[in-house]
């Protein structure tokens, strides 16, 4: 059974940092594509970032260029997000996302066969 866990949310002032992590089991990790889509309230689901396993490609919505980096820890079978220099529009429910092979796509959630749970981040003013 696939399972992704998040963990690493809460609450940060504008500014600050925050690191979500996600472990994920049940499957082979490095035939996956593994990233984090967001939702806030009111708004729909967006890709965020994602890492290709295969060869480490990483990609990134734009507004987040620069400010998160996305790594992966084979031997845990971890993928972290770093999210730095956080703006009140980055509060949302982080989700880590799973699919099989290669591709990152960030356009369309539906791409993602796996969701973890969400864990909540909050940037304050």
């Amino acid at each position: 059974e696939v399972q992704l866990v998040e963990s690493g949310g809460g609450l940060v002032q504008a500014g600050g940092s925050l690191r979500l992590s996600c472990a994920a089991s049940g499957f082979t990790f490095d035939d996956y594509a593994i990233g984090w889509f967001r939702q806030a309230p009111g708004k729909a689901r967006e890709g965020v970032s994602c890492i290709s396993r295969s060869d480490g490609s990483t990609y990134y919505k734009d507004s987040v260029k620069g400010r998160f980096t996305i790594s992966s820890d084979n031997a845990k079978n971890t993928v972290s997000l770093e999210m730095n220099s956080l703006k009140t529009e980055d509060a949302a429910v982080y989700y880590c996302v799973a699919r099989e092979g290669i591709w990152c796509p960030l356009r369309d959630p539906a791409e993602y066969s796996y969701w973890g749970q969400g864990t909540q981040v909050t940037v304050s003013s």
